[in-house]
Formats: structure tokens, sequence, C-alpha cells
């Protein structure tokens, strides 16, 4: 990578940084469970977790933690979907650089107990463990800046497969994906063409391109290959307004592109960066109503539910 490319890498990773500690540091203790889960439920690094977190009950649901075969290796995941419910449609979700914890595992009932099959990958499996950090800085350096876009891709791949059989149906396939995994939700619906929605919260848009990142949302607006409905806040610090109105023009550009067409984004008054994420400071209970209620109609109106 150039030197210009790091400078800029290093630039958006304190950006980053700031939205996700409001300019502090968190310390992490280190995971003593499964490889790539929390101990105790929430991710040791997003610490403080506040009592305003939300727990969605479990009640008719079969759920839990399951290995996913990547072909050179076994990834952890999440899964959760309705007992009841034969061949339920696939929402693949996608985590914040602080991995699958209680948060990731509670978006995943509710996303199952609206009808799907959700499976949340614990994707950054193949590299440093972010329990072992003492910083989130350290996360971002050690283990997202060595997140390689095309591996990630093909891992999500393996994660269809592995919906598909446990009876789920993947010929109906949405995927979400909050934070880090918002901006690899515009991605992977511009890589799989089974894909038939997505739900990108408050993802990157924008940002240097090296070998293990050579596009980024902007850049794909006319290869999608399904719509996305990107839910963003005005007052995230790490994700200027500016660059949402990047890829509002991106999409608006690729009109030959039916799937850029039917994409949108919404952009929520006074939310900031992790709006949805109902253990941080930054949760905001009204938006993130309205946003996953959003989500839901946008998911349904796609014949998904």
């Amino acid at each position: 990578m150039s030197d210009s490319a790091n400078n800029i890498k290093n630039q958006e990773h304190q950006e980053h940084l700031k939205a996700l500690t409001g300019g502090g540091k968190l310390s992490i203790s280190r995971r003593t469970v499964l490889k790539g889960f929390t101990v105790g439920g929430f991710a040791a690094a997003a610490s403080p977790v506040l009592a305003q977190a939300i727990t969605t009950p479990g009640d008719g649901l079969e759920e839990g933690r399951v290995f996913v075969d990547v072909g050179d290796d076994d990834m952890f995941a999440y899964r959760a979907y309705p007992k009841a419910k034969k061949n339920a449609p696939v929402i693949l979700v996608v985590p914040e650089i602080f991995g699958v914890h209680a948060y990731l595992e509670d978006v995943c009932r509710r996303f199952a107990q609206a009808g799907f099959y959700a499976l949340a990958p614990e994707i950054f499996f193949r590299h440093s463990e972010p329990g072992q950090y003492a910083t989130v800085a350290a996360i971002l350096e050690n283990v997202i800046a060595k997140m390689d876009d095309q591996q990630v891709m093909a891992d999500l791949d393996k994660c269809v497969e592995f919906a598909g059989s446990e009876g789920a149906d993947v010929k109906k396939l949405a995927i979400t994906g909050f934070c880090w995994g918002g901006r690899i939700t515009w991605l992977y619906a511009a890589h799989q063409p089974a894909v038939k929605a997505g739900v990108a919260w408050y993802g990157r848009l924008v940002g240097a391109k090296t070998e293990l990142t050579p596009a980024h949302p902007v850049d794909v607006a006319s290869k999608l290959k399904a719509p996305v409905l990107g839910l963003y806040g005005s007052e995230d610090s790490s994700i200027p307004l500016d660059t949402v109105e990047q890829m509002r023009k991106a999409l608006a550009e690729a009109e030959k592109n039916p799937f850029a067409k039917a994409s949108s984004i919404t952009v929520f008054d006074k939310a900031q960066h992790g709006f949805h994420a109902d253990y941080r400071p930054t949760y905001n209970s009204t938006v993130a109503k309205q946003a996953y209620n959003q989500a839901l109609e946008f998911l349904r109106g796609k014949n998904l539910i």
C-alpha cells in the first residue's frame, strides 16, 4: 500500500474510532469460551453496556451457535429461525467490528421472530481475535485492516450454502449489516446474484482503495444485483453526509441498472453512528424503531417475508 493510501486508511480508522468511543479508550477483556464469541454476552470492547439493551425472547425459535464449513476451516456463527416455519427465507446478519456478541444474537432473534432464518457469522475468525487487544484502535489496525473483501464474499457464500443445508429457502436471500457490516452489505449485493435485497446500517460508503479493499459501495452502484436500503444518521461523525450524497449520486447515475434505481438511502435526523445498537450510548430508540420498521417493510416489498 502506498504512503498516501496508508495515511488515508489511518485517518479513516481514527474517524471510525472517534465515532465508536466518543474519543475515549475502551478496555477489552480476553474472550474465553468459543473462538470469536464473547463471554457473558456483550463484546467487552463495546463496554460499558447500558441497561437499555433489548433482549428478544427465543420462544418458538430454534437458535444457537453453529459451525459453518468455509472450505479450509470452520467458522462460528449464531443462527435463529422459527421452529414452525419450514423453508424460512434467509437473512445474513453481518457484524460491527466487535464481532458476534449478544446484540447481534438478539438482532438475529428479532429477524427470526419476523419469519427469517437469520445467521450472523463470526466473519473475523481468520485473523487475530479482537478480544486480545487493549483498544478499539488496535482492533481496527490488527483485525479490520487485514480483512480481505474477496475472502469475506466467499465466506458469506458459504453461509448461504449452510443455510440451505439446514432447510432454509436460499432462493429468498437477504443481507443486512451494521457499521463495518453495512459496507459489506452493499458489496455483497453487488457480488451475489441470489441476493434479493440488502439493508445497510450506517456502513462506510467511500474509502481508500487497496489490494484488500479494491472497491467501496460508491464504486459498485452500477453493479448491484439486488436493491439496497441504506439507513444512516445525520450526526454520524464517521460517515460525513457528503459521502452519503456521493452514494446517492452514484445510484442515480447507474440508471440503467434496475437494482440501483430501486435502491434508496434514508438519513435520520439527529441520529449518530450506531443508532440501532441498543447497548451503546449512541442508541436512539425512536430512530431505531423507525429504521427497523422501514427495513421490514422494504424486505416485505421484495416478497421475502
